[in-house]
């Protein structure tokens, strides 16, 4: 497999992830040790990622509301074998966010070490 294959399916599995409202998938996209971020929130909005997992938990998923995916890959860039960047969008209930995920590959394995994200509400 590619290493442009191997992060996209790392990306395909956290969209998935957040469709579903699924930790367990996002577990597998996400490095333990990842951040989460926004400055579109007074202060910085910075959270770990069980403090993000317990949000995510109590969500309504998109799935169960049967909203459409939302989801697209705008640009995958690599810096040296490990570093990869990603800028995706998706879209949750009303809300529609660009991302943009760090990645590291460890052990072989990618996974994002970082989601800086922005983030605006739609009308639908």
């Amino acid at each position: 497999m590619s290493e442009f294959a191997a992060v996209t399916g790392v990306l395909e599995t956290y969209f998935d992830g957040l469709y579903h409202a699924d930790t367990d998938r996002l577990s597998i996209a996400f490095h333990t040790k990842a951040i989460y971020a926004t400055a579109d929130e007074v202060p910085l909005l910075y959270r770990t990622m069980d403090e993000y997992f317990r949000v995510v938990e109590t969500r309504e998923s998109p799935a169960s509301r049967a909203e459409p995916r939302r989801d697209r890959i705008d640009a995958i860039e690599f810096a040296g074998d490990n570093t990869a960047f990603a800028r995706v969008r998706c879209s949750i209930g009303t809300r529609d966010f660009i991302d943009f995920l760090t990645l590291v590959r460890t052990n072989g394995t990618w996974r994002i070490i970082a989601k800086v994200f922005h983030v605006t509400e739609h009308v639908s």
